[in-house]
């Protein structure tokens, strides 16, 4: 699979996402999950990713998209240490997103030599497209799944405070052709919390770029063994800032260093 293409037959995904842990039900609770996900729709956004562990971020997201459903690539996750559990919860997924889902991932690598199987079975049987393996922290087991040859895609935290992927798991990525999704682009939102000011941000601006927050992301993505990052808001308006950043130019490693730098100031 060629890098930055996550799609149904290797279309092209724009590399900016939504993620949905925490943030969609937060959106909910405001009656605005559905204004969420349809401005990142209409603003480009193809890529949402959700997961069974993030309470019922699955089934906002499939209310969400409503009839604007094939418009979506469904990135979502199997999530248990049981077979039996595992079957439910894909089973769920396709009921979920229309009987199709476009990633289906092993979260966090549980029980993940169990689970491959089936999604395997499901993949050849044309329920899912691309089967996936994520895990919050870079670790050597998933070097392990990556080089089994049957995995599509890996996703994994990458930032300007967290760079372990870059030792191993990018470079083998870029080796065996799988996709990456970046999760945490802004840490646990502490990134965000950086007192970082315009004038600092003056060298980026030919880059596109105007907030703090569309550095951090553009950091990410101006790594091109990178397909998709997906910042997580249950605020509308945030969509459109965090877009801009999926745009070239790129970041070339003067302006990567900055930003590198003005993550660790504080």
């Amino acid at each position: 699979m060629e890098i930055r293409r996550l799609g149904p037959e290797g279309t092209e995904v724009p590399v900016i996402g939504l993620g949905t842990w925490r943030r969609l039900e937060a959106a909910a609770t405001r009656g605005e999950h559905v204004a969420v996900v349809t401005r990142a729709l209409d603003a480009g956004v193809r890529f949402f990713d959700s997961s069974p562990m993030y309470g019922r971020a699955e089934e906002l997201l499939a209310e969400a998209l409503g009839d604007r459903r094939s418009e979506a690539v469904v990135a979502t996750k199997i999530w248990t240490t049981s077979l039996a559990e595992g079957r439910q919860q894909l089973a769920r997924a396709l009921r979920l997103y229309g009987g199709h889902v476009e990633l289906m991932q092993i979260h966090n690598l549980v029980a993940w030599r169990e689970h491959l199987p089936l999604l395997l079975a499901a993949r050849e049987d044309g329920l899912i497209d691309r089967i996936g393996a994520t895990h919050y922290a870079v670790i050597r087991e998933l070097e392990a799944v990556m080089r089994t040859g049957r995995i599509d895609a890996v996703q994994i935290p990458y930032n300007p405070r967290q760079r372990e992927a870059e030792q191993r798991i990018l470079p083998l990525a870029a080796d065996l052709g799988l996709g990456v999704v970046v999760m945490r682009p802004f840490g646990e939102g502490e990134l965000l919390d950086l007192d970082i000011g315009e004038a600092q941000l003056a060298p980026l601006r030919p880059f596109g770029v105007r907030t703090w927050a569309q550095a951090l992301l553009k950091w990410g993505l101006s790594d091109p063994r990178c397909t998709v990052a997906i910042p997580a808001t249950s605020r509308p308006p945030r969509i459109d800032e965090n877009v801009v950043a999926g745009e070239p130019p790129w970041f070339g490693p003067d302006e990567r260093e900055l930003v590198h730098r003005l993550a660790l100031s504080a």
